[in-house]
């Protein structure tokens, strides 16, 4: 052997006994000497106490999944007992986090491009208190004070795969949200596969989408408040977070209830590191929609009794803020049916509600509680006290304009068929709702009504307090045979009533607008009938009582109504109000006191014919609009028509109605003649 070979095998064997003592020297060394170390290192990084105050040990051994030459490399199996993690000066707990064992590998050949590589971690009974107190100050965030502020960021990286747990227990005590729960973590007696709890349909689709989730490995049960809200729930969860495993599903079930909320969900999360992806199946119901604000942040109605049924899938991490799905949803809001799909995506400067919804039978009574018109009963059944004071007739309970500027909403709803009764026939309802920076808008807000359509642009501006609100209503073609099908004698009309409203008003409910409202309201109705059976059909008591003076029980036909109000803060006043029958011309005059519901009425009639009539004064109609009362004026009647003629004041209201004629069902409207004649200062021809 030449003296070259000679030197070159002395340094190969001094290496491998260098080698073979360094691992002798690994395997045989005492850890928990360097716990110290480790401890007062971590310590100071943190900025608060950390102990590892049972055994340290490493345990060498080969990674049977490595390929190749990689298999014969052993791994470090590093496992720490009794560790516990203080909290920061300004808790008064001492402790944050504890954990009775945690064991981790480290790949050694990662080490070479400076990553620290550990597939997995697995955690002993972890146990944690979270605290936040209500200015801002959170247990859970550290502060790392580098030592030199101008050096440069390491280039050296964590690479966490899995995270394993068992039982635990965590706490929470959140003062910004008003919300403390207590969270307690238990294995399965036996897991259960994913499939039993979300069902075969729902775990292939999941499969489908990459990698099967695992069984569900542990129960959940918290308790607790939540937004200052009761809550309790119970659940199930798998045992192995895989965080560097974005495809990979982490399974989840809960039942929940929080206050008269109850939330049930199953389902997966993905990429958990970053909170990526939520796809869940989720079931809502409560006592009413708007009662999901304080829990969710999205401005809803005020709405009956709810219950939903649908898919949501939540993406997190996109560009333009966490984006939210509830698609194809299935329920009912109070006796309703509701069916649709909804996305909020947390936007700035304010997140945004939309997408649309569609009731194929909807009830004109499930729509009361969004403009606050409740009974009593059905607000406590929404889990509020009543605000509606006795002997009030028009909603007073007021919009939650400050939640409007907290959401933007762009919803289209459509209710195919509505069902109330023979004796208001809406038949359907098309909207769409635009929310934008505290301005709602319903524009247009469409209904069927008796074969024809009333149509509104509604907007309310809740920018400001008390919120300014305009209304425009238009009311085409309502077939009188259709409005009062019940009626014997409408049954063969061609009549038709047709409309126009314009409002605007100040005021935080429909109440307040309308005590403050500024407008005009013209109508006209042709080619009816009217009789004391008519009133009571409408349940209008007072009407019944004023027909009866005026015809006795006869059946009377109109040939025209027409009406032309003007409205000036919460007063209208008509500037023309008559009917013209077979047997007379009847002129109310008066005024309807919006901001008191108050009536004030006076109702004189003109006999046609030969004709005479036992009424020898006017008739008034007073009271409010909750008790209206109904007599006889104690002076003498007056020829009503020729005063107004005299007064020259029926000549511009007239001709402003005769726009709202259309022909009905091919004859002739008989509401021209009457107006035409008004148009022209003239009192209608009658005969004494």
């Amino acid at each position: 052997m030449t003296r070259t070979r000679k030197t070159l095998a002395w340094i190969g064997g001094i290496l491998v006994l260098l080698v073979a003592v360094l691992v002798v020297l690994l395997a045989t060394f005492d850890w928990n000497r360097i716990k110290p170390t480790i401890n007062s290192k971590v310590s100071e990084i943190l900025h608060r106490p950390f102990a590892i105050n049972g055994n340290l040990a490493v345990r060498w051994q080969r990674e049977e999944d490595e390929g190749g030459w990689r298999a014969w490399v052993p791994w470090p199996h590093v496992i720490a007992e009794d560790l516990s993690l203080g909290n920061p000066e300004w808790s008064k707990a001492p402790q944050m986090a504890s954990l009775e064992k945690v064991e981790l590998r480290l790949s050694p050949l990662a080490l070479l491009t400076e990553t620290v590589a550990i597939p997995r971690i697995d955690l002993t009974r972890p146990s944690a208190s979270l605290e936040r107190l209500a200015d801002g100050r959170a247990n859970w965030t550290f502060t790392f004070d580098p030592k030199d502020p101008d050096a440069q960021p390491s280039s050296w990286k964590v690479d966490i795969g899995a995270i394993g747990f068992d039982k635990g227990h965590v706490t929470l005590n959140d003062q910004t949200l008003k919300t403390r729960l207590d969270v307690l973590i238990d294995p399965l007696g036996k897991p259960i596969p994913f499939n039993e709890i979300v069902g075969e349909a729902a775990a292939k689709k999941a499969q489908e989408k990459g990698a099967r989730a695992q069984d569900y490995a542990f129960a959940l049960k918290v308790k607790g408040q939540y937004h200052g809200q009761k809550l309790n729930g119970t659940g199930k969860i798998g045992g192995l977070l895989a965080l560097q495993d974005a495809d990979k599903p982490f399974p989840l079930q809960a039942e929940v209830s929080i206050a008269d909320t109850r939330v049930a969900l199953a389902g997966t999360l993905t990429d958990p590191l970053n909170l990526g992806a939520l796809d869940l199946r989720l079931k809502l119901s409560g006592n009413s929609l708007s009662n999901l604000y304080p829990l969710t942040g999205v401005t809803l109605p005020d709405s009956p009794p709810y219950a939903t049924d649908g898919h949501l899938i939540a993406k997190l991490h996109e560009p333009g803020g966490a984006a939210f799905t509830y698609e194809n949803f299935n329920g009912k809001i109070g006796d309703s049916d509701i069916h649709g799909s909804l996305n909020y995506v947390a936007t700035q400067p304010r997140p945004k509600l939309s997408g649309a919804l569609v009731s194929n039978q909807l009830l004109m009574t499930d729509l009361g509680p969004l403009i606050g018109a409740d009974s009593n009963t059905e607000q406590k059944a929404r889990g509020g006290a009543s605000k509606q004071p006795a002997g009030k007739v028009l909603p007073v309970e007021e919009f939650r304009t400050e939640r409007w500027r907290e959401m933007d909403a762009d919803v289209e709803f459509t209710g195919k068929r509505i069902v109330h009764s023979a004796d208001l026939p809406f038949t359907d309802l098309y909207t769409h709702l635009v929310l934008e920076d505290g301005v709602l808008s319903l524009e247009p807000l469409r209904f069927g009504v008796a074969g024809g359509k009333l149509d509104a642009q509604i907007r309310l501006n809740g920018r400001g307090t008390p919120l300014t609100g305009r209304a425009k209503l238009t009311a085409r073609k309502f077939k009188l045979k259709q409005l009062f099908p019940a009626f014997e004698p409408m049954k063969t009309s061609f009549g038709e009533l047709n409309g126009d409203a314009a409002l605007t008003g100040t005021g935080n409910s429909v109440a307040r607008l309308l005590a403050t409202a500024n407008g005009d309201l013209k109508m006209i109705i042709n080619d009816g009938a009217i009789s004391r059976s008519l009133m009571e059909i409408a349940g209008l008591n007072v009407g019944n009582y004023v027909v009866s003076k005026i015809f006795g029980d006869e059946e009377v036909k109109i040939n025209c109504a027409a009406a032309d109000f003007g409205i000036k803060n919460g007063l209208a006043s008509p500037r023309l109000f008559v009917f013209d029958t077979e047997n007379a011309i009847i002129y109310i005059d008066g005024t309807v006191n919006l901001a008191t519901e108050q009536l004030d009425l006076q109702i004189t009639p003109e006999s046609k014919g030969l004709r005479l009539f036992s009424l020898r004064s006017p008739l008034y109609v007073r009271g409010t609009f909750a008790n209206p009362s109904a007599g006889v004026q104690a002076v003498p009647l007056l020829l009503r028509g020729a005063g107004m003629v005299a007064l020259g004041v029926i000549a511009g209201p007239a001709a402003g109605l005769l726009a709202l004629i259309a022909p009905s069902g091919g004859e002739p409207n008989e509401c021209a003649p009457l107006l035409q004649q008004m148009q022209q200062g003239k009192v209608p021809k009658t005969v004494k």
